[in-house]
């Protein structure tokens, strides 16, 4: 069930549109696809020689305006981590509105490397074909990582994306109003132009693997 749309006043309920956007999503994503086809193969293989488990990890999201979605990615945990959470909860390393361990004890050998390179986030590109996300755009969160009350409502105005302001500009090390922060910034601002710059500097931003864990 999709969560209520957002209660904002009506001069900002309606994000200016870019039907562009959506071709170069297209046009991307089909381009990256080609162009990562050989490395995702081998991740595969190699997850799948190594590690018991599915290859492939679906999550489910917040997407556009709430609508939940399964997002994939390119398992880096062991089975079950997802029910250790609970118990890890006093260790978290964010403040409070994500969960993020520099050292998770749930991530196989693998998955580090997997992360410190975001390959794990590879698949995503399937989710912008279909449509569930945009190349560019405020990181989808799960649905318990925060209330989506107040400000944090208006990151559901449009498409999440596969990469982002805060991923270029520190990642996981960003407090999360920071991380809010440039999330409202793009949603108030977005635009071609906006995008590219984005994409050109997440490709340094994923070499250096700065805030990757």
């Amino acid at each position: 069930m999709a969560l209520s749309a957002p209660h904002l006043p009506s001069d900002r309920r309606s994000v200016r549109r870019l039907p562009a956007k959506r071709v170069v999503d297209i046009v991307g994503a089909t381009s990256l696809l080609m162009l990562f086809l050989p490395v995702m193969a081998a991740v595969f293989l190699l997850l799948k020689a190594t590690c018991p488990g599915p290859v492939l990890f679906r999550q489910v999201r917040a997407g556009l305006h709430g609508r939940p979605f399964r997002m994939l990615k390119f398992r880096t945990m062991h089975l079950g981590a997802h029910a250790e959470r609970a118990s890890l909860a006093g260790r978290n390393d964010s403040d409070g509105h994500l969960f993020k361990l520099r050292d998770d004890p749930r991530v196989t050998r693998i998955g580090r490397h997997l992360r410190r390179f975001s390959l794990d986030e590879l698949p995503q590109l399937v989710n912008v074909l279909r449509g569930e996300m945009s190349l560019v755009g405020p990181r989808p969160l799960l649905l318990e990582d925060s209330d989506y009350t107040g400000r944090a409502r208006d990151r559901l105005l449009v498409l999440p994306g596969l990469t982002g302001l805060w991923q270029v500009r520190g990642r996981s090390n960003l407090p999360w109003e920071e991380m809010l922060r440039l999330d409202l910034h793009y949603v108030e601002n977005r635009s071609l132009r906006l995008d590219a710059g984005i994409l050109l500097r997440t490709v340094p931003a994923v070499l250096t693997s700065r805030g990757a864990h």
